[in-house]
């Protein structure tokens, strides 16, 4: 069979195909072909491990009947990995940066982590089709939580945390120094 046979051959099975079938072969081609950045596959790897806390629940959850429940969860899950030390209220290291001598305050998850991983999971989420108006990700209560976490790490560190405040451009009107005369 000549090339041109098969590429119309081609041509005429793909307009037989639904959209949908030709986007998630363009999809698998393209992840294929060109190496997947590093963003991208912790984003498939936190999606992945998402998912699979969820079959993991008693009873299982659906990725259709989750919510933002089940997120905090999952975050408070996660916290068991943690690798920053976070001073509890009655220690005598509770907000000294730099602490001199080791103590007993649980490690946790920091806030940046946290942070960056909603980002990815609520970019995954709308990626493997749910919709921007419904997910949970974004749900108010994360951001809560997640706001938090950051001040209770800031304060059991000795870091206050300022929120920066925008800049004000200010236009000063446009006087010459020495104005010449015409």
């Amino acid at each position: 069979m000549s090339t041109i046979n098969r590429a119309k051959e081609s041509a005429e099975g793909s307009s037989s195909r639904s959209a949908g079938e030709q986007q998630q072969q363009q999809q698998q081609h393209q992840q294929s072909s060109a190496p997947v950045s590093r963003y991208e596959s912790q984003k498939r790897r936190d999606w992945n491990t998402f998912g699979q806390y969820l079959k993991n629940q008693r009873p299982p959850v659906s990725l259709s009947h989750c919510n933002y429940n089940h997120i905090l969860d999952f975050l408070r899950y996660l916290d068991q990995f943690g690798k920053t030390k976070v001073h509890l209220h009655g220690c005598i290291f509770f907000g000294q940066p730099e602490p001199p001598a080791p103590c007993t305050c649980p490690l946790r998850q920091a806030w940046g982590s946290l942070d960056a991983l909603i980002g990815r999971l609520r970019a995954a989420y709308e990626e493997n089709g749910g919709s921007q108006e419904t997910n949970p990700f974004g749900n108010g209560a994360i951001r809560v939580y997640l706001r938090e976490v950051r001040e209770c790490q800031a304060k059991a560190r000795g870091i206050p945390y300022k929120k920066k405040k925008k800049k004000k451009i200010l236009q000063k009107p446009n006087k010459d120094p020495n104005p010449t005369v015409q």
